[in-house]
């Protein structure tokens, strides 16, 4: 063994690339493999995303219509079928009402609860939520029901 043959230990070293901008010499100097002038070139660069080289990118080009109302209110249906399934099952005999709702997973705490016509509905109830459909108001008070706003 001498100084000629001497090499680095097998896996010790992983970065076998030139090492850019280290002189004319080395062959990687001056613009380091960057090339001249542009945006690319300059240190701290980094694409926006969607750029497309300075072209009009896809998402300022599409037409945009319509608008977010800011004050919509988004209630969670519920059929009356639901409310059927609930006296058969022996869940409720006379009144739903939120907890109750809230209590057999149909809602959560924090939704506004809208009664929908879907299904029919045979028994007696007094049924209690943010907003009924006209066609669950009548179908309830059919039954001989009763419709009460939160």
């Amino acid at each position: 063994m001498n100084l000629s043959n001497l090499q680095p230990a097998e896996g010790s070293t992983h970065n076998q690339n030139k090492r850019l901008g280290r002189g004319e010499g080395s062959g990687k100097g001056g613009t380091a493999a960057r090339g001249h002038k542009g945006a690319k070139s300059r240190s701290g660069y980094s694409k926006k995303i969607g750029f497309e080289g300075g072209q009009m990118p896809l998402q300022r080009r599409v037409p945009k219509f319509g608008f977010k109302n800011i004050n919509r209110k988004e209630y969670h249906g519920i059929n009356l079928n639901s409310l059927q399934l609930l006296v058969e099952n022996g869940v409720v005999s006379d009144t739903v009402d939120f907890a109750v709702l809230v209590e057999n997973r149909l809602a959560t705490k924090n939704e506004l609860v809208k009664i929908l016509g879907g299904g029919e509905l045979k028994s007696k109830l007094k049924v209690t939520a943010h907003k009924f459909t006209a066609t669950a108001k009548a179908a309830i008070e059919a039954a001989g029901g009763e419709v009460v706003l939160l």
